[in-house]
């Protein structure tokens, strides 16, 4: 998807602030988003549905929203499309008891739990049954030219690119499908790029940029 959110290598939006001092949530209400998200999500949300919904917020929205701000968008987006939660819910900050919903099986926030829990969706994503890759290492590939409606992985300034296969990571869940609810899965690489291959600025510079890619995005070069 070509949107709003995809600024890598994009010029005019300001100086990004590196030296800013590093804290995990800067106001309580965001370590609650943060614990919400990670919690009560229902097992139909997947992580590229969720992806895909936070990618058709407005550039307007997106831009000037603060980060869990948005992330509190695209998840009650995505509870009212799932039918866990009413606009009308929301609005007033009262549950309708009355009506049936599908709502997901309660936990028990705890400091254990989000840990557990992170460590297994971090891991959900790889076929246990590794396939044997395609493409090899050292190859040299070019990335697709062009992008598709709908989520991808591939950003906007690595299409169309020569870079070389620097490692295999076995077949992983497509994200492309998987925000459309079909799950398969695919071969993943880590491709390396030249830093003058993405931004001809770096022209000179002996800077490699690894991304990790899925094989559809890939095109070999001989």
């Amino acid at each position: 998807m070509d949107g709003i959110h995809d600024l890598g290598g994009k010029e005019g939006f300001g100086p990004i602030e590196v030296d800013e001092e590093h804290v995990a949530f800067r106001y309580i209400w965001e370590g609650r988003e943060w614990a919400l998200s990670r919690c009560a999500r229902a097992p139909h949300i997947s992580i590229d549905w969720w992806r895909h919904c936070r990618e058709l917020i407005q550039a307007e929205d997106y831009l000037n929203r603060p980060y869990f701000d948005s992330w509190a968008q695209t998840d009650l987006s995505t509870y009212i499309n799932a039918d866990i939660l009413s606009i009308e819910e929301i609005k007033t900050g009262k549950a309708d008891n009355s009506s049936t919903k599908n709502l997901p099986v309660p936990v028990k926030l705890s400091l254990e739990y989000l840990r557990k829990n992170h460590r297994e969706n971090a891991i959900k994503f790889n076929n246990p049954e590794r396939s044997e890759p395609s493409i090899k290492i050292n190859q040299s590939v070019l990335t697709n030219r062009n992008g598709h409606s709908g989520h991808t992985r591939l950003p906007q300034y690595a299409r169309g690119r020569h870079g070389v296969i620097h490692k295999y990571h076995g077949a992983h869940i497509f994200p492309d499908l998987s925000a459309k609810g079909i799950k398969t899965y695919q071969n993943l690489y880590s491709v390396a790029f030249e830093a003058a291959e993405l931004w001809p600025e770096a022209n000179g510079r002996r800077d490699r940029i690894f991304l990790d890619l899925w094989e559809s995005y890939l095109i070999e070069v001989n």
